[in-house]
């Protein structure tokens, strides 16, 4: 049985609705028509989906697995709120610093980390 003195809360159809709940609780909604991208994220996307497809064609390590994360990361957050934030940008370059010698194996992990500067 139900506590008459407990609050009663009731939600019915949520689809397309954004909400929040709870003291510290905050929300974030991304619909309507679709995120707008500028030209450089647009060009940073397909760059980095261009370099994870060539991470396929080298043999695994460790390092390219932490990159391939990062950029399934950068890619998530491009598509869904439309760019690719500081923090991201900066762990993405940085991992790119450290991968010198990928660097040179693959072009395209040149044209991501030439995009990040921009």
């Amino acid at each position: 049985m139900t506590d008459p003195r407990e609050p009663n809360v009731s939600i019915g159809d949520v689809s397309g609705s954004t909400f929040a709940i709870g003291s510290h609780a905050s929300a974030v909604s991304h619909h309507g028509a679709g995120l707008q991208t500028d030209e450089a994220t647009e060009k940073l996307l397909a760059a980095v989906r261009e370099l994870r497809a060539d991470l396929t064609r080298v043999r695994g390590t460790e390092q390219t697995a932490t990159l391939d994360a990062e950029l399934a990361g950068t890619e998530e957050e491009i598509t869904s709120t439309g760019l690719a934030g500081p923090t991201r940008r900066e762990r993405l370059r940085r991992l790119l610093d450290d991968s010198q010698s990928l660097l040179s194996l693959l072009a395209s992990a040149g044209a991501v980390a030439g995009l990040l500067t921009q």
